[in-house]
């Protein structure tokens, strides 16, 4: 199976940036988008940023500007650099991967969460 080994949550200030990473291990063929999602206490999950196998971008209105999703498809990496973090920005991120398979069969992937918290 594919794991997913998430990396770069902490404590920072407001204003503060941190960098997020998702590496993607196991049995990959192909990796087809990869997404960011978080959730804080009380709320649905919701998509910040993603990237499709084309390399277009997607982000919610409330990051953009402050946020950039890049991948590294030899790796299997996705990142995210989180600039001028607001307090409303504090959640668990999850990392999502869609992947294909050699049947072209796709499946979905969650990594395990970061807590990112901003706070003075």
């Amino acid at each position: 199976q594919v794991q997913l080994v998430e990396s770069g949550g902490g404590l920072v200030q407001p204003g503060g940036s941190l960098r997020l990473s998702c590496a993607a291990s196991g049995s990959i063929f192909i990796i087809d988008a990869m997404g960011w999602y978080r959730q804080a206490p009380g709320k649905q999950r919701e998509l910040v940023a993603s990237t499709a196998h084309s390399g277009s971008t997607n982000y919610a209105h409330s990051v953009l500007g402050r946020f950039t999703i890049s991948r590294d498809n030899a790796k299997n990496t996705a990142y995210l650099q989180m600039n001028g973090l607001k307090p409303e920005d504090t959640a668990v991120y999850y990392c999502n991967v869609l992947t294909l398979n050699t049947f072209g069969k796709r499946y979905d992937y969650w990594g395990q969460g970061t807590q990112v918290t901003v706070s003075s």
